[in-house]
Formats: structure tokens, sequence, C-alpha cells
């Protein structure tokens, strides 16, 4: 049913001055970025500011072009989006430029399109329109495998090229199956991945299993307080633990000591199975924990691998350089140990706009781009990175808000995929430009350089503005 409204009226206007103001904040610090004394004209076309007003105005009239389509295009053809931007990133694997080793663009003359930014809004459509045919239910393992290759497919593809970057942030769509009811342990898992992956480089694999074992013990007595539950499980565990160690010592002499645990673990599950199952339903707690425990062990023994043989050489310097193994200040860590000089120097006013010296100076690659937020911090100092700081969270404190008072499930699950994708850019960039967070390579939304990345993003936000100012418009 419809009904007759404005939307230029129900259009969300504080998110709409906060996208204007970052466009315009991101627009004058690339001048500062890149600023050229030869071409100081801020819409000289030759250089890179002149370009962004070009993307700006371009991009002003895409904003306009989404929100007069109707809401019932973005709901019906939702999924042709996503097909057409899958058929994009499988096209640009054959066709695409080759840029710093990995081929995720087209190029068009003087113009460079990457589709992977455009993948982000065509999974968010699509990822709706599942979730809310017939309110599908995330518990069930059916619809949670849907849902997951909806989001992970596009990520499978941009890895293929590669773009790691770009590729983890489609993680992010899980964020959203956590609000719509997917699982718990689920998204505990997701979590305690990415906490074992830095705790097993950090420390000792043999001691990180042994505390696990000891922090599930704990927390399945706590579960059960049952003391002799807990204590044969244990018991059992170290006498095949010991068992197992023995003939290696004696007999087979090539398993490691975390091989040895874990094939222990899963003797011991097969073997206290029987045992947990005579109690009552608390023990169900136990298959749980164990599960948890079990899942982490075989995590942690194969991060050895996935570090080696799976990133690449200056990806593995990243990460040994965030965690504090390695210090490169003039070769891998260059760019954030430069960064992190132009932040600091910035002091609590800043340096004053166009008076950055490691700006001027180029020591920053990539400050128009990846590290515009050390410019930012440089000639606005701590009062203007806090206030663009300010900015993001308002806007995604705004749109938490927009997307709870949606009344259909598609416009509520888009609206989360657009906070979801929007906050971990905002939260990988600036950590790494401060150094929290290994070089990943993506935009700071609305503030970087560049047409793809403004025009995705803008593309992103606008669908949503547009569902929200039709959330009376259409019952569906």
């Amino acid at each position: 049913m419809k009904r007759s409204i404005n939307i230029w009226i129900g259009i969300d206007k504080i998110t709409i001055v906060l996208f204007l103001l970052l466009v315009t904040i991101g627009w004058f610090n690339i001048y500062a970025a890149v600023y050229n004394e030869e071409h100081k004209e801020i819409l000289d076309l030759s250089q890179r500011y002149g370009k962004q007003f070009i993307w700006i105005i371009a991009t002003l009239i895409i904003a306009v072009f989404v929100l007069i389509i109707d809401t019932r295009f973005y709901f019906f053809f939702g999924w042709f989006i996503y097909a057409g931007l899958i058929f994009l990133l499988c096209l640009v694997l054959v066709l695409g430029r080759e840029i710093n080793g990995a081929r995720s663009w087209f190029e068009f003359g003087q113009v460079s399109l990457q589709p992977s930014e455009f993948g982000k809004f065509g999974t968010a459509l699509a990822l709706a329109g599942f979730l809310s045919t017939r309110r599908q239910d995330l518990t069930k393992i059916k619809v949670f495998i849907i849902a997951s290759a909806i989001i992970l497919f596009p990520a499978l593809l941009i890895a293929i090229q590669p773009d790691l970057g770009s590729t983890v942030v489609f993680f992010a769509f899980f964020i959203v199956l956590f609000r719509e009811g997917m699982s718990l342990y689920v998204f505990i898992s997701g979590l305690l991945m990415v906490i074992l992956f830095f705790l097993s480089l950090l420390i000792n694999n043999l001691y990180l299993i042994i505390t696990l074992i000891a922090i599930a013990f704990l927390i399945a007595w706590f579960a059960t307080r049952k003391w002799k539950l807990c204590i044969t499980g244990l018991g059992i565990l170290i006498l095949i633990g010991g068992v197992l160690y023995i003939l290696d010592y004696y007999l087979i002499k090539t398993f490691s000591n975390e091989f040895i645990i874990l094939i222990a673990i899963v003797l011991a599950g097969i073997a206290y199975a029987y045992y947990v199952f005579l109690y009552n339903r608390k023990a169900v707690a136990v298959v749980i924990i164990y599960l948890f425990l079990l899942g982490s062990v075989f995590f942690i023994n194969s991060v050895d691998y996935t570090f080696n043989k799976i990133l690449k050489p200056h990806q593995k310097e990243r990460v040994e350089i965030t965690l504090g193994f390695k210090s490169d200040p003039h070769g891998t860590g260059y760019n954030v140990n430069q960064s992190i000089i132009s932040i600091g120097s910035g002091g609590f006013t800043g340096k004053g706009y166009l008076q950055g010296t490691q700006t001027k100076f180029k020591f920053v690659p990539a400050q128009s781009t990846d590290f515009i937020f050390c410019t930012i911090g440089e000639e606005w100092g701590f009062l203007g990175s806090v206030t663009v700081v300010g900015l993001y969270l308002f806007l995604l404190l705004r749109l938490v808000i927009l997307a709870e008072r949606q009344r259909s499930v598609f416009s509520r699950v888009y609206g989360y995929g657009v906070i979801s994708i929007l906050f971990i850019h905002f939260f990988i960039n600036i950590g790494m430009a401060i150094g929290l967070v290994p070089v990943i390579g993506i935009p700071l939304p609305f503030l970087s350089y560049g047409g793809s990345s403004l025009w995705g993003f803008t593309i992103l936000l606008f669908i949503f503005l547009r569902l929200d100012a039709g959330r009376d418009e259409y019952l569906i």
C-alpha cells in the first residue's frame, strides 16, 4: 500500500549535514596533503584536490539520483544489483589493471574505478533481501550458511585480486547477522579467533594452550558447580596426554607438544562424552565449552601455517611491526612511523592549516588516501582530530537510531549493513594511522581521495537515507 509522502521532507537532515561536513573536511585536507606552490588554486584540475572536487560534484548528483528512485527498486532489484557487482568482480580479475600487485581496477582513460567499493552496497542489499524474506531465522544452520555465503562470495573474489584490506571489510557484515539473531556462540567464536590469532603470535603456543585448558575447566566448574565432573575430565585428559607423550618420547619421536595436547583433547572428549551425559542438563554447557576449547586449539595450531604460508612477506612484516616484534622505520614500518610523528607533532591545537612540515615535505606516503588522518592530526592537532572522530561517532550513532526506527526488516538490515561498513573503515583506517592496527590499505570514508570510494560510500549511505525517508511510503 502506498502512502503519499515527500521524501525531501522525510529525509534525515542531520545525516545529510554530517555527510557534507565530512566530505568538505576531506576535500580541504586533500588540498593540504598534496599542496603544490605552483598550483595553488584549489580547483586546479591537474591536481588531486581539483579532481576530488569533480568527484564531489558527481557524488552530489549521484546522491540526488539515489534519493529520487522509488524504494521498491532497491527491494525488488537488490539481487540483480548484487549479481551485477559479482560479475564486475569476476571481470576485473581478467580485464582489470594491476596496481601495487593487485588487479582491482578498471581503467577508462584518466578515470579508474574499483568494483570492490561498489560491492559493499550490493552485498548489503542482497543480505537485506534474503533476511527479510519470510523473516529468516539465523539460528538455523541452513539460513546462517546462505547468509554467510552472500557475504563471503564477493570477499573471496576480492581476496583473489588480491586486496586484503577490502576483503577484511566484508567480515563487518557479520555484525549485521548478530543484530538479526545469529547465535551468540558464533559471534563469540569470531571474536575469539581474532584474539587468539594475535595471542598465538605473542605467546608460546604450548603455554597458550595450557592456559586455555585451565580457563575451560574453571568455566566448566562455574557453569555446573560440580567438582567431580570437572576433575574427572581433567584426569582423563592428563592420563591420555601422558600416555601419548610417553609413546612419542620412546617410540614415535616426531610429534610436537602442541600436537600431542590436541590429540589428547580429541580422544579425551570422546572418552568423556559418555560420562558427561550421565549428568543433568548442565552437562550440555560442558560440551559447548569443550567444543570451544577444541576449536581454539585447532585454530592456534593453524595460525603458524596461515601466518607463514598465506600472508605475503610485507603483510607479515606489518603485523610484526604492529605487535612490536620488529622495528623497520625506514622500510615496511616507514608509513606508520611517519604518520605517528605527524599526528604527534600537531600537539593540542595543530600547526595550522597548510603549515604541516611532515605534509609539505611529503614524509608520509599515501597521505591523501589511506593516511589522510595524519594531515588532520598535524595541522589541526588534538582538537581537530577529536572533532573529526566525534563527527564519525555522531554519524554512526545517528544511523543506529535510524536503523532501529525502520518498519521493515529489509530497511533495518540494510541500515546495519551501512553502519558496519562505515564503522570498520573508520576503526581500521584511524587505527592504521596511529599504529594500533596493521596497515591493510583502506580509505577513511568521505575524507580520503578517490572517486570509487567516495561514490561507493555515498551510494551505500544514501540508499539507506532513501529507505528511511520512505519508511511509511510502502508497507513491505
